[in-house]
């Protein structure tokens, strides 16, 4: 296997040949047939899968080329892509900052050209956040209908498998092959679209002015309040737990201590912790169909503020990074991230397109007007 130096920390492996077709990176999470894949951990990284997972498969099959296996925050948990057992993966459009993760390796491909398309997971916004990191698009889409068959869990009621590009249209490309039975949606323009504002509060001043100016281009809109979830956490925790339980008991000394040390804390969940964040679940997912009532699509931050700088403390980090990405998981509803003008420090923002679960060809149609409209 040709490891993270092949790449400078993005590719963790690339097959022999590379037939012709659309370059495709895929996240080190998704088995592929005779290609290493480590999931981003020590414990395998000699693992050779025999049978490639359902979404590469569908990906290769619709004319997309694997390129490279990528790099990705050890067992996907956690949001910067510094991996102690393969390397930190770099942020090429930032220098110095964070590629985001747990996807980092596969929006670092698309910002470094060494990918056209991109294959993620996001349990917690793991496609979002590098997308914002990196400057490219990323789109999490409704829970389910893209399978992850072959991809490693991280908290499988919340895991989500879905593309990254440079374009929202590509993204959409990918979805189409990703699932074939999903209905195209054509908007002619936003007026289309009757749109809620939210959150733009939480985020630092010139990522809030991006992202308002963002949601101003659609002419149908209104402020809307939505609170946080809170007390939620605990059902990712216990499903993290109960996917690592025999795992980290046989091979604890072989994870990286960012992980151990989170794997410890879910190993501690009580039940009745468990059970009361599955109702606060439900709850939200209520507060959320609410707060969409009378409206279309959501419009929000991806992140508060633009790509932090690299070797923080990644537990200190999470909480931000995942405040605005986070909720779209315990409801399970599409987002998609894509680029929306220069903020802090000369680093691109990042707006967030929501929609109901199961809407995701609207979310989708929406975010290529709208990004043929922040084009300059």
């Amino acid at each position: 296997m040709k490891r993270h130096e092949e790449g400078h920390g993005i590719f963790l492996a690339r097959p022999d040949e590379v037939a012709g077709g659309i370059p495709l990176g895929v996240k080190d999470l998704f088995d592929t047939a005779g290609l290493t894949t480590t999931y981003g951990s020590a414990i395998f990284a000699e693992h050779v899968p025999s049978k490639t997972a359902e979404a590469v498969a569908r990906l290769e099959t619709a004319g997309y080329a694997n390129v490279g296996k990528t790099n990705l925050h050890e067992f996907a948990y956690g949001t910067t892509s510094e991996n102690p057992h393969f390397g930190n993966v770099p942020n090429p459009i930032a220098p110095g900052r964070i590629a985001g993760g747990s996807s980092g390796g596969s929006a670092a491909a698309l910002a470094a050209g060494l990918a056209d398309a991109a294959l993620g997971s996001d349990t917690g916004g793991s496609i979002r956040i590098p997308a914002a990191c990196c400057g490219v698009v990323g789109f999490k889409p409704t829970w389910g209908p893209v399978s992850l068959e072959g991809c490693f869990p991280l908290a499988p009621s919340l895991d989500h498998a879905g593309p990254m590009a440079r374009s929202v249209g590509e993204c959409a490309a990918m979805m189409r092959a990703l699932v074939p039975e999903l209905e195209p949606r054509r908007l002619d323009t936003l007026e289309e679209v009757a749109a809620g504002v939210l959150w733009t509060e939480h985020a630092d001043p010139l990522v809030r002015a991006r992202v308002e100016e963002a949601a101003e281009l659609f002419p149908r809109r209104r402020s809307v309040e939505l609170q946080l979830p809170e007390d939620t956490r605990a059902v990712f925790m216990r499903e993290v737990a109960d996917v690592h339980r025999e795992l980290y008991a046989e091979h604890a000394e072989l994870y990286g201590d960012n992980v151990a040390s989170k794997i410890e804390l879910c190993l501690q969940v009580t039940d009745a912790e468990y059970q009361s964040a599955v109702r606060a679940r439900e709850r939200y997912r209520e507060t959320f169909a609410e707060a969409l009532d009378g409206l279309d699509l959501l419009v929000a931050p991806t992140l508060p503020f633009v790509a932090p700088p690299s070797g923080q403390d990644e537990r200190q980090l999470r909480g931000r990074l995942t405040e605005l990405t986070w909720p779209l998981n315990v409801v399970g509803a599409p987002a998609l991230a894509l680029p929306c003008g220069t903020a802090e420090d000369g680093l691109p923002a990042s707006v967030q397109l929501i929609g109901r679960p199961g809407a995701d060809s609207l979310v989708l149609a929406a975010g290529v007007l709208l990004e043929g409209l922040l084009k300059p």
